[in-house]
């Protein structure tokens, strides 16, 4: 069944995700000023001629629901989008946008940065791998130097909306500008390097120069 808090959907989805329980789950965090990059839709800037918003979404793609959150934008077929509230209000009150469009029964949802355009899906087969663990409660890639990557992680559904419900009540009823170290902090994470070959799956576009770097190599 469908979320009752459906209000910010772009969506009308009822004839396309009613009665369906979903195994798992993709929240595509789309939103963010850019300013590094002079304000402009960083999601849909092209990586190897397709925007990193898609590429990352194909990543996802064999995901039982896709939800891209952000301003709106043209989206694939079949994937939903919705935005935080407030507007612009960071990444945590996306997370929170996302999860409330979750079909019931969703154990798993990978939460995933727009600008990752190297991720693959044997990356994210990776970290859901590691929920096979009951001890843990999602997994993060990490980069070469050990830093995890917060916004390239999967998640267990009922450990994160529990965070969330936490940091909510910690913050007054608010997570409008919430850290993701914040809500993360009360959580089992594991911490994964990527054993593959090839562009860092991790590799986030923050600057023009990051675009150039991912471009080197997507070719």
């Amino acid at each position: 069944m469908l979320p009752d808090d459906c209000a910010t959907c772009r969506h009308d989805c009822a004839g396309r995700y009613g009665g369906r329980v979903g195994d798992w789950a993709a929240v595509v965090l789309a939103g963010g000023a850019a300013r590094r990059m002079g304000g402009v839709d960083k999601p849909g800037v092209p990586v190897g001629g397709r925007a990193m918003r898609d590429r990352v979404l194909d990543a996802v793609a064999d995901a039982d629901v896709r939800i891209v959150v952000g301003p709106a934008g043209p989206v694939p077929a079949g994937v939903r989008s919705t935005r935080e509230r407030p507007p612009g209000g960071g990444p945590v009150a996306a997370v929170a946008a996302g999860l409330s469009l979750l079909p019931a029964g969703t154990t798993t949802v990978a939460l995933l940065a727009a600008d990752l355009p190297l991720l693959t899906r044997d990356a994210v087969r990776l970290l859901r791998d590691q929920l096979a663990d009951p001890a843990v409660d999602g997994a993060c890639l990490v980069d070469g130097d050990g830093r995890r990557q917060q916004l390239c992680g999967v998640w267990r559904v009922a450990p994160l909306r529990a965070a969330l419900g936490r940091l909510a009540t910690a913050r007054g009823g608010s997570l409008d500008g919430a850290a993701v170290r914040a809500l993360l902090a009360g959580l089992t994470v594991r911490d994964v390097p990527w054993p593959g070959t090839g562009p860092p799956p991790w590799f986030d576009c923050d600057t023009d120069e990051d675009v150039r770097r991912a471009e080197e190599w997507a070719r």
